[in-house]
């Protein structure tokens, strides 16, 4: 008998407003999360992607670059998604993709204005 007593006194009238503000309270710390997250790393690793595709795309003939896998060396052509790199004393060429490159250790004068 007390049973049905407290099932009956929680139960709302409307029923309805109750359950979706439930539901909105529920989902907020997700959504705080999701926002968390966004800002802390997705974010952050977009802009560093932009500058280093950016790099690579701005890379000169005479650049001297390094690759991910650590060849340094200098830029003879550049073609439209492969580079020529000029590497060591003997003067050896080695073609690798674009995308390989790491970082341009060139500064150029448009780049020290900025």
């Amino acid at each position: 008998m007390n049973f049905l007593f407290f099932a009956a006194s929680t139960g709302s009238a409307s029923g309805q407003p109750n359950g979706t503000v439930q539901l909105l309270v529920s989902l907020i710390p997700m959504l705080l999360i999701f926002v968390i997250f966004y800002f802390l790393f997705l974010r952050p690793q977009n802009k560093r992607e932009k500058k280093i595709q950016q790099m690579r795309n701005n890379i000169q003939v005479g650049d001297e670059v390094t690759t991910s896998g650590g060849i340094i060396g200098r830029v003879v052509s550049i073609r439209e998604d492969t580079v020529v790199l000029e590497t060591g004393s003997d003067r050896s060429k080695i073609r690798i993709k674009r995308w390989a490159i790491q970082s341009n250790e060139t500064i150029h004068e448009n780049e020290e204005s900025k």
